[in-house]
């Protein structure tokens, strides 16, 4: 049973990586601001939620859980504002 947790945790963690490196390449190629900023905001929400899930099962109880989803819907949050506030700023 370890194996098959440390499996998929290595799985979810490694597809984050690649929604990160993903996120880094829109944000270097696209051209405008406002394209940029759809890229990583989305990108980065889906990789922060791919490491979460899959440093899930080696959370050491129930509060190391719960940190660590808090962390990702702190990250959803903020990301989501200031995402619109750049936006509006760009205008």
């Amino acid at each position: 049973m370890i194996t098959i947790l440390d499996t998929l945790t290595i799985l979810a963690v490694s597809a984050g990586t690649l929604f990160f490196i993903a996120g880094t390449v829109g944000l270097l190629r696209f051209p405008d601001v406002l394209t940029r900023l759809h890229a990583l905001t989305k990108v980065d929400n889906l990789g922060l939620g791919l490491v979460v899930l899959g440093l899930l099962p080696h959370a050491s109880g129930l509060l190391g859980a719960l940190k660590l989803v808090s962390v990702w819907l702190l990250a959803l949050i903020s990301g989501a504002i200031v995402t619109q506030l750049i936006a509006r700023a760009i205008r």
